[in-house]
């Protein structure tokens, strides 16, 4: 009887973490729309607004944000078009892209101040709740990177160990 318990779909970290990840999305959502942003597109400027008056390199904001560029290019693409972001080759190598804010992409940093505090209060927590989920969320994130980041190596390994066998 264990056993089934454990697979039932509410004792599953993943599950818990995914309807808790969709729940808190759904509270950005009108809050964004009323500002002409996406969930995703906010995120992206979080970053910019952090590195202003830096530039980031689309690739800088793909590792920031763990989206590759593929999604990252159409997101880039609708917040220039909106005006809020420009998209230039760099001069010292033109094969990186590099995301400055706009002055109407700066402008919206003040306009999203409250945003932070309006998702907060809709979770019903405290702000110690909210810093101690960030930091177990956080851990567990780091964790996993470090364990697939090891499982990566050791798969790198074999490969070399198998290579130099068949050489």
């Amino acid at each position: 009887m264990g056993q089934v318990t454990k697979l039932e779909l509410r004792h599953q970290v993943c599950f818990a973490l995914y309807a808790a990840s969709r729940a808190v999305t759904d509270v950005y959502r009108p809050i964004l729309e009323e500002l002409g942003l996406t969930y995703p597109q906010y995120l992206v400027l979080l970053v910019l607004w952090e590195r202003d008056p830096d530039p980031a390199t689309v690739k800088d904001l793909g590792a920031a944000l763990e989206l590759d560029s593929g999604t990252l290019s159409p997101l880039l693409k609708r917040l220039a078009a909106a005006g809020l972001v420009t998209r230039s080759r760099s001069v010292r190598d033109e094969r990186v892209v590099e995301v400055a804010l706009t002055a109407a992409g700066r402008a919206l940093r003040d306009r999203v101040g409250e945003v932070p505090r309006q998702v907060a209060e809709a979770t019903g927590l405290s702000e110690d709740e909210l810093l101690s989920l960030r930091h177990t969320l956080t851990r567990i994130t780091d964790a996993v990177h470090h364990q697939q980041a090891g499982v990566h190596q050791d798969q790198q390994d074999q490969q070399q160990r198998q290579q130099q066998k068949e050489n």
